[in-house]
């Protein structure tokens, strides 16, 4: 039975204490984010008002329906550059045809998101790793960075992937435009400075500030430096997107990657701080959030949002303890919409593109891959698998990518799973060590440990190293011990597996045994047929009693090898 609508769960309760402090923090978030959100409209290929108009009604959307405390849900570079990666070629960047089939991608992502919390699929996020989300947010982290070169140095790039606008700007370093490149490399110095030793500072919002102000002053225009131009200004007006059937049939895959995006990232974002804060996190509720927010966002001219990691992190640095925070954010914004929308004209192209630049190498976290290639090179190449498909291929295949490369990883541990044999030690003690064909546990005795569900794809694993250990043990064999501790369920395959396996030891005068069998395994057997197969006193729940069946005092069990 479904649990009932809750609502405003982000909010409450509160405090009149928190409401002012939360209030405050939403004060410093903008200043922080306003420039960040300016610079995801640059990436998603919107005009720069859309990226304010994220963080309007989709941001109050997410505090009325959502459950997290803490997730700031607005315009995000990920599923900016997914939607915007292919509707580049559908439609000219920032066009009303532009505008209209984001905004349809909007609401499809949003219906999407809806049919995930009826069917309470919260738990999907669980599908995508780390390791893969982090080798996703860099491939795309270098792409926007590549697509903001030419602004950065002032040059019109003819080419639509990622190694081709590489390849046009090394070839045309003669034709950048001097004042432009001079610009950008001052401010990125200043924002990567002020990233490392002054993070809680507006300092980009200061240097957008200072930039449009010298832009009116000195008529950046008029020496060459491209800017803005004219931004429509006001509230945005509630707009219907298109809903043609060849329009959601061809914008339908869009929107899926940017719903596994929206899933892995914000269910990522929300449980970091709800455990940090101990806090009960309800994912389904949240995904609820997430679909209202980006109806929101559709109805209201703007483009797909997702929970952000990192304008979350933001937010917390603020000292945001509810979505007050965020309420409070948007105020600011409908205030910036309202009255300052006259001076962003002034805003020179490269400036945007320094804010956006300095977000996408945020987004290559070197430190976790780093960690990945010290601790596991197998999940640092898959991360490196992940980056350049979003690179060399595209976003929507790197992110397809990203999530059957996390699904191999884990089957790869069923299909081989660790599996330990007891053997003694020189105290006279078992110890579980690596199973080594030839050697036994004790006189006429192996027990052995599989570290697995048994499965399809495992069974027969499993069968070839039990029949490996029975045909090289020294002479003498009778009982072969299965530590079951680690299996709670059997599929048909691995039923007729084990059947046949312990059959065929029958006949070599080995007895099979199975320790430490719980209730969902032995609920399993009992429907294969296995317990009218094996007697019940070789199906127990401890591996002590399995020991004395076999008539072994388990007193020689070590710690290691634990009930």
């Amino acid at each position: 039975m479904a649990s009932p609508l809750k609502l405003l769960q982000g909010l409450l309760p509160l405090s009149r204490k928190g409401a002012l402090r939360d209030a405050l923090a939403g004060v410093s978030l903008a200043a922080m984010d306003i420039p960040q959100l300016l610079g995801y409209a640059r990436i998603a290929g919107m005009p720069a008002v859309t990226g304010l108009y994220t963080a309007l009604l989709p941001l109050i959307a997410f505090a009325f329906f959502g459950a997290s405390r803490h997730l700031v849900v607005a315009a995000d570079s990920a599923t900016a550059t997914i939607f915007s990666s292919r509707l580049s070629g559908m439609a000219s960047l920032g066009s009303p045809e532009y505008i209209a089939l984001a905004g349809t991608v909007a609401l499809l992502t949003a219906a999407l998101l809806l049919v995930a919390r009826l069917l309470r699929l919260g738990f999907l996020a669980d599908f995508l790793s780390r390791t893969a989300l982090t080798g996703f947010l860099a491939g795309v982290g270098v792409q926007v960075a590549l697509a903001m070169s030419g602004d950065l140095l002032g040059l019109t790039v003819d080419a639509s992937t990622s190694m081709g606008k590489l390849l046009f700007v090394l070839g045309h370093l003669p034709q950048v435009h001097a004042p432009t490149a001079a610009l950008a490399l001052s401010l990125l110095l200043v924002l990567f400075a002020a990233k490392r030793w002054a993070p809680r500072l507006p300092i980009p919002l200061l240097v957008l500030v200072g930039c449009i102000a010298a832009s009116a002053l000195f008529d950046f225009a008029g020496r060459g430096i491209q800017v803005l131009g004219p931004v429509a200004g006001g509230l945005p007006s509630l707009t219907l997107p298109r809903l043609g059937w060849k329009d959601i049939l061809e914008l339908l895959p869009i929107a899926g990657a940017c719903f596994v995006m929206i899933i892995a990232q914000s269910s990522a974002a929300s449980r970091v701080y709800a455990d940090r804060h101990h806090e009960h996190d309800d994912q389904n509720a949240n995904i609820l959030g997430l679909s209202a927010a980006n109806a929101a966002a559709a109805f209201s001219g703007a483009f797909v949002v997702n929970g952000s990691p990192t304008q979350t992190a933001m937010a917390e640095q603020a000292g945001s303890r509810s979505q007050v925070a965020q309420l409070s954010f948007a105020v600011v914004v409908a205030l910036v919409l309202l009255f300052l929308c006259q001076w962003l004209q002034y805003l020179p192209h490269c400036v945007l593109a320094a804010v956006v630049f300095a977000i996408a190498v945020g987004l290559v976290d070197v430190k976790t891959l780093r960690a990945m290639r010290l601790e596991s090179p197998v999940e640092f190449r898959m991360a490196l698998a992940t980056a350049a498909t979003v690179l060399l291929v595209g976003v929507e295949q790197g992110i397809l990518l990203a999530i059957a490369l996390s699904m191999l990883h884990h089957v790869r541990h069923s299909y081989r799973p660790h599996s330990l044999m007891l053997e003694p030690a020189a105290n006279g003690r078992w110890l579980p060590v690596d199973v080594q064909p030839g050697r036994e546990t004790a006189p006429g005795l192996i027990v052995y440990r599989f570290g697995a569900d048994l499965f399809y794809a495992n069974d027969t694993f499993f069968a070839s190293q039990v029949a490996q250990l029975v045909a090289q043990a020294p002479e003498g064999l009778r009982w072969f011990i299965v530590d079951a501790g680690a299996i709670t369920s059997l599929d048909y395959s691995a039923a007729r597996t084990l059947l046949d396996l312990y059959r065929n030891l029958s006949q070599q005068g080995v007895q099979l045994v199975f320790g430490r069998v719980n209730s969902y395994l032995r609920a399993d057997m009992a429907r294969h047929g296995i317990d009218k197969v094996v007697e019940a006193r070789y199906l127990l729940p401890t591996l002590h009693e399995a020991l004395a069946v076999a008539g072994v005092e388990p007193h020689r069990l070590t710690t290691a090898a634990p009930e």
